[in-house]
């Protein structure tokens, strides 16, 4: 059953139908997971953004709400996400840094930037414009997403050490640290070094613990998840008992309690000139494109899983107004995250209002955990981010590009490299620009075949993969792509070489059985081609034309022209052709 245009515009009331006392359950439970996940990543990504912690709660509020009512995932986890947040940061201390703006300032600029990227998804998904995203391709968004991780990663250096530094490159970054490197906090080393051994082993020494006590994988993993909170809880504690804030351990400190206002970001408060707005509107569309991508992507992974459908101009339109809330909640961009989608997934979430139940929890933390964390350091949360990250860095997505193609491999290593050497956005247009640059390029050279008949059979195989029949009076290719202007210039020299080296030919037969499309340049050189043979005392055939190619060549000068015939079958071609030729002889 088809759903209504008005469950397409609000999915919830699709599912909130059949809503149950054992689906709210299976909500439920994964929104608790979820809670002790998002809690202490939205402090962290807030970090990460370089804003104040309470804008990385708010970000998990609103935005969780306006998602459960549009989304249609029920697994995916909207709120921070660490790419984004890195992207935040960058485009923040790359245009704004020359304004010296204070965090307030910050936190108006990096609302405004979500409420342009919600209007860039929402762009995507009104007009139908998701399909754009998919000129990226995986390997390029495999090394922009693994050389953020190194970035991520290496960004929080200076609170794992104690010492300050900035840097959008992996270079500037480094050569921080090492002009810094006297002033490092040893204190601060051993937190973070052992930090970062609790929070790697403990999780799996605890899932272990407890399934072997009660025999339950999905509790023993959930109650895994806790561990984050409890290395806040510990970490604090450190600090208070041996008042390591005195020792150099730097700490969040006071944290506002209470709710979000929502409203418009006073941007009359910073002053923008018109190449601000620019520099944020293009922020904005590179933030909601990778943030699309990997939402979508997520989301079509558990849809799959599920027997279900995603609709990406839907997924595009519900992070719109995600993104647009957090813009008006004094947050930052949101996106979905990997890692908590697939917790929530194995938790068992069912619908969206796993999200809306998430922001329950939340709105709590808002109003009753803040005043709980002066003393949390800032060295916990970095430690937690370079745990998170690296999930991010997929090694074997690189192995696997690499042995199947040297061309996406080279997509992929450009990226890599761009992205570590020249910040995150220009390692992002460097990829969208490889991606295209492939496309083209493949497009323009298709792959061409010289057929011949397999032996006693109807079928055409390529003369050099397979034993088939040839015949020196009758030329048989087959062009797998359709044809446009990249590679109709192609088509033409291909035609010519082949009939080059064929000096008996009396007939040549292009097999279009591979042609989806074709447009006027195409139609162009298919003439250019029939006159070329024409006047080499050729026949020019086709066969298996589909009948999108039909209509259009009918509307061409093409077909009149012809000096041969067009075939329903390629096998009714070679054997009348060939037949002819032996009548001939």
């Amino acid at each position: 059953m088809q759903p209504s245009k008005l469950d397409r515009i609000l999915p919830f009331l699709s599912w909130a139908r059949s809503y149950n006392k054992v689906t709210l359950a299976d909500d439920a439970i994964a929104a608790l997971v979820i809670s002790m996940m998002l809690i202490p990543q939205s402090l962290a990504y807030a970090m990460l953004a370089g804003l104040p912690p309470q804008t990385g709660l708010y970000a998990s509020l609103l935005p969780l709400v306006a998602y459960a009512l549009l989304g249609s995932s029920g697994p995916l986890s909207v709120g921070p996400f660490a790419i984004t947040s890195i992207m935040t940061a960058t485009a923040l201390g790359t245009g704004f840094a020359q304004y010296h703006y204070n965090l307030d300032q910050m936190v108006i600029a990096a609302s405004t930037l979500a409420l342009l990227s919600g209007a860039c998804l929402l762009g995507f998904g009104i007009f139908r414009l998701g399909f754009l995203t998919n000129f990226i391709s995986f390997p390029v968004v495999t090394g922009f997403i693994c050389a953020s991780a190194i970035i991520i990663g290496s960004s929080q250096l200076g609170s794992l050490l104690g010492v300050a530094i900035k840097g959008d490159t992996i270079f500037e970054l480094l050569q921080q640290v090492w002009i810094k490197h006297e002033h490092i906090n040893n204190v601060s080393v051993a937190l973070s070094v052992s930090l970062i051994v609790f929070l790697y082993f403990v999780p799996k020494l605890l899932q272990r613990v407890i399934f072997k006590l009660t025999g339950k994988a999905l509790l023993s993993a959930s109650l895994s998840k806790a561990t984050p909170v409890l290395a806040i809880v510990l970490s604090i504690f450190a600090v208070v008992f041996w008042k390591l804030d005195t020792l150099g351990v730097q700490i969040i400190g006071d944290i506002p309690s209470g709710l979000p206002s929502i409203g418009l970001p006073h941007w009359h408060a910073l002053n923008l000139s018109q190449i601000d707005w620019q520099e944020l509107l293009h922020s904005a569309v590179l933030i909601s494109i990778i943030g699309f991508i990997s939402s979508l992507s997520a989301a079509q992974t558990f849809a799959a899983k599920q027997r279900q459908r995603i609709n990406p101009n839907t997924e595009a339109i519900a992070l719109g107004v995600s993104n647009v809330s957090a813009g008006l909640s004094g947050a930052f961009p949101v996106s979905a995250s990997l890692s908590r989608s697939a917790v929530s997934f194995n938790a068992g979430a069912k619908t969206p209002a796993a999200s809306g139940l998430t922001a329950i929890s939340i709105f709590l933390s808002c109003l009753l955990l803040t005043p709980y964390l002066f003393y949390l350091p800032k060295v916990t949360l970095a430690a937690m981010i370079v745990l998170a990250v690296v999930s991010l860095f997929d090694f074997d997505a690189i192995k696997r590009t690499y042995r199947y193609s040297a061309r996406d491999f080279s997509a992929l290593l450009i990226t890599f490299i761009l992205t570590l050497t020249q910040g995150l956005e220009w390692g992002l247009i460097a990829g969208i620009m490889v991606s295209i640059i492939l496309h083209l390029y493949r497009s323009s050279f298709p792959h061409v075949a010289i057929l011949g008949q397999i032996p006693n059979t109807e079928h055409y195989r390529n003369v050099n993969r397979h034993k088939v029949i040839t015949n020196e009076h009758v030329i048989s290719i087959r062009i797998d792509a359709s044809l446009y202007f990249a590679n109709a210039r192609f088509l033409t020299d291909k035609i010519n070489e082949l009939v080059a080296d064929a000096p008996r030919a009396k007939h040549l037969i292009l097999n279009c059985s591979a042609i989806n499309d074709i447009d006027a340049s195409a139609i162009e050189s298919l003439l250019m081609s029939n006159h070329f043979l024409k006047e080499a005392g050729i026949q020019f055939h086709l066969s298996e034309v589909k009948g999108p190619v039909m209509d259009k060549l009918k509307r061409s000068p093409f077909i009149l022209a012809l000096t041969g015939q067009i075939y329903l079958s390629h096998h009714q071609a070679w054997s009348d052709l060939i037949k002819g030729t032996q009548e001939l002889s």
